[in-house]
């Protein structure tokens, strides 16, 4: 199996706090994997470790098989991402918020129209930000991962705050760049009934330790024998909390 992400015993300390301990995930190639987790887990920080904003001598961090400390710069241009909120500039327009990212990422200018349709937001292109809905600046949050066509997308809760109608905008758009324009996608979210509607195979953090990683199917499978149902916040809760 070719993996977009994997990591070799993933450790990060903060002063004597560890934070990350012996991560070895694997992201396969192709998938919507949802990096799930309570607060303080560690998913924000091992987000950071994977685009190289936290820097360690030897991170053990492989994107698409190229290790992170060989042509780090190279590699990163194959991912997009978006940290929580979207830095956006509300008097501009979509369009020009998408202009400075496409000189940033020095790339052509004909990938804002093909970003804008992507994520459905052709038209509302020339409208102001500061008018844009909370989902509508997620999009563009996103739709500015996707300057330079990456072929890995990673979102750190990306649907914070979203009402159920945005919430539903932003998954469909998520499978949409899955499915059709084959990106993978890597996402954190505490919305775990909206991550069973979304991933194919999920990875469970707790307090830096990695729980569970592979198929969603396989989670169900492997917690779930003899329950008729029991939902991915279930087995969550169970895994996090086994004495409760």
């Amino acid at each position: 199996m070719t993996y977009a992400i994997q990591t070799q015993q993933l450790s990060y300390c903060h002063g004597q706090q560890l934070i990350v301990d012996n991560l070895n995930l694997q992201v396969p190639v192709g998938s919507i994997f949802g990096f799930l987790g309570p607060n303080g887990s560690g998913k924000t920080t091992t987000i950071r470790l994977l685009l190289g904003l936290i820097r360690l001598t030897n991170p053990g961090i492989q994107l698409f098989g190229q290790d992170i400390r060989d042509e780090r710069l190279s590699i990163l241009r194959k991912v997009g991402a978006l940290i929580e909120a979207p830095v956006l500039y509300p008097h501009l327009t979509g369009y020009e918020n998408l202009q400075i990212g496409q000189l940033a990422r020095q790339v052509g200018r004909n990938q804002i129209d093909c970003v804008l349709d992507m994520v459905d937001l052709t038209q509302d292109a020339t409208k102001q930000v500061e008018r844009y809905s909370l989902g509508m600046r997620q999009r563009l949050g996103i739709a500015l991962a996707l300057l330079g066509n990456p072929d890995l997308l990673i979102l750190d809760e990306p649907t914070n705050g979203l009402d159920p109608s945005g919430i539903r905008d932003i998954r469909r758009l998520l499978v949409d760049l899955s499915q059709v324009h084959g990106k993978t996608v890597f996402i954190s979210s505490h919305l775990l009934s909206e991550m069973e509607k979304l991933v194919t195979h999920v990875g469970i953090l707790n307090r830096g330790h990695l729980l569970f990683q592979g198929p969603l199917t396989q989670l169900h499978h492997d917690f779930s024998a003899g329950i008729s149902v029991q939902t991915l916040e279930d087995i969550f809760l169970t895994l996090i909390n086994p004495n409760a």
